[in-house]
């Protein structure tokens, strides 16, 4: 009896194994939701990341998909001029995890016990040169491509847009550019469209204006037009670009979830997308500040 007692005591623990061992690959294995091997060591929750608006093709349309997908975390993005979406963090009108910049001196603004403290480091991270993006459809598009800028667009009938020197850093450098041909050519036309406010837009409506023809043509950056599909010229005479930065806000309400973002815009997946829409990267990041949570040291190259 005791040993017919130890068989099936063997026998009873090798089906629990069994078992035990089926229902393992069953959770490891995909799934129809999408599940993958490493899903029991995802994170969840969303994780806000305010970004500046010439990011937005790439943000919401090619790294956020592939970053939830991975990382299990919901990626919530709010896309506006650099130094708006700064004073929407001091404003607490959005409780931020991430900021990305496209001016460096933007961060200034939030670092310090005088601006609220919310930024204690940035890392550099990607550049992209200030370019005319233009509608191929445009009446003008023959014009844009074989003449330079800043004739074609004091052309009459001639709609141009660009975003708003005050609350973002591409504006401030499309102001600078038109102010600085129009000096140099002795161009009054040209120091009129810097003057012109009707000519100013939100920056997250750009892309769209321009696609819908309301534009003949615009001033944006080379990666988001690369990204959006738009053709560009260069800003002959003019060498104005945008410097990305990123930054996990102090006391962001979702910090694991911070952190997992950056690493992936940082890692090999980001700067895939990065290479694709024709940045040019800074590797290993640029860092600037203290207080770098050691979860992104290594990722930051420190």
């Amino acid at each position: 009896m005791l040993r017919r007692s130890g068989r099936f005591s063997l026998l009873a623990t090798t089906l629990a194994c069994a078992l035990v061992f089926t229902a393992g690959c069953s959770s490891d294995s995909p799934s129809a939701s999408g599940s993958t091997p490493t899903s029991a060591s995802k994170g969840s929750g969303p994780v806000t990341v305010l970004y500046a608006g010439s990011l937005v093709n790439m943000m919401e349309k090619q790294l956020s998909p592939g970053f939830d997908k991975s990382s299990g975390y919901t990626f919530k993005g709010y896309g506006a001029g650099s130094s708006a979406l700064a004073e929407q963090i001091k404003g607490k009108v959005h409780k931020a995890d991430v900021f990305i910049s496209a001016n460096p001196d933007v961060n200034d603004t939030l670092e310090g016990k005088k601006n609220g403290n919310w930024v204690s480091w940035y890392a550099k991270f990607a550049s992209s040169p200030l370019v005319i993006g233009y509608n191929p459809k445009s009446k003008f598009a023959a014009d844009i491509k074989s003449k330079p800028w800043y004739t074609v667009i004091t052309e009459s009938g001639f709609h141009v847009g660009r975003t708003d020197p005050a609350t973002d850093p591409k504006g401030e450098l499309a102001a600078q550019a038109l102010k600085s041909a129009a000096t140099k050519h002795h161009d009054d036309a040209l120091a009129a469209i810097g003057k012109d406010k009707s000519t100013v837009l939100p920056e997250e409506t750009m892309v769209g204006r321009l696609q819908s023809g309301q534009l003949d043509a615009g001033f944006f950056y080379s990666s988001e037009a690369k990204a959006a599909g738009i053709p560009t010229v260069p800003l002959t005479g003019q060498n104005l670009k945008a410097v990305y930065t990123v930054t996990q806000v102090n006391n962001a309400p979702h910090p694991k979830a911070a952190a997992a973002f950056i690493k992936y815009l940082l890692g090999s997946n980001g700067k895939k997308i990065l290479k694709k829409d024709a940045f040019d990267i800074t590797s290993p990041p640029a860092v600037k500040g203290s207080d770098v949570p050691s979860a992104l040291t290594k990722a930051l190259g420190q």
